[in-house]
Formats: structure tokens, sequence, C-alpha cells
């Protein structure tokens, strides 16, 4: 059998979860239990830190929040792993 490489082509149909992560903080479970609708749970990112984007599970960029008319929206700052590869001084 002969598998002919075609680039990454392939894969672009591919489903992924992309997850834009605020923040996270640790509670007791019966805190959690506590949380009622007006609760309000304090996370461990600043108002100003971007937000971790992520395809399923890895990180793969940061940005921060957009509104777009009603919805809200996600503007890509930074992308991870972008950085150009270095040939460790070898020419």
């Amino acid at each position: 059998m002969t598998f002919q490489t075609r680039g990454f082509e392939f894969l672009k149909d591919v489903d992924v979860r992309l997850t834009v992560e605020l923040g996270r903080t640790d509670m007791k479970l019966k805190d959690v239990l506590s949380l009622t609708e007006e609760s309000v749970v304090m996370l461990d990112r600043l108002t100003d830190e971007l937000l971790d984007v992520m395809v399923n599970g890895k990180l793969i960029a940061r940005g921060e929040v957009v509104a777009q008319g009603e919805r809200f929206g996600l503007r890509i700052v930074e992308l991870l792993g972008t950085e150009p590869a270095s040939d460790g001084g070898k020419a």
C-alpha cells in the first residue's frame, strides 16, 4: 500500500475543539456546592492579562476578548511556537 503525501490538506476538515480559558481557581467541594446565581468566583487571572486559546487542550495562542454586535469574540494577539527555528549555531 502506498501513502501519497498531500501535505496537510487532508487534515483541514478534521473537527477540533477550540477553548478559550478566562482563568482558574481551586475551590473546596463544599464551596462549589454553596454557589448560587449571584455568586462571584475570583479567578487567578488579572483583567489585563491575555486569555489562553487551546485546541483539544493544547495551548496554541493567547488573545483578548472583543465584542462583535451582541456576541463575544476573540482577537488572537500571540501565536505560540511561531518563533524562528534556531539551527543551534550550525550553518
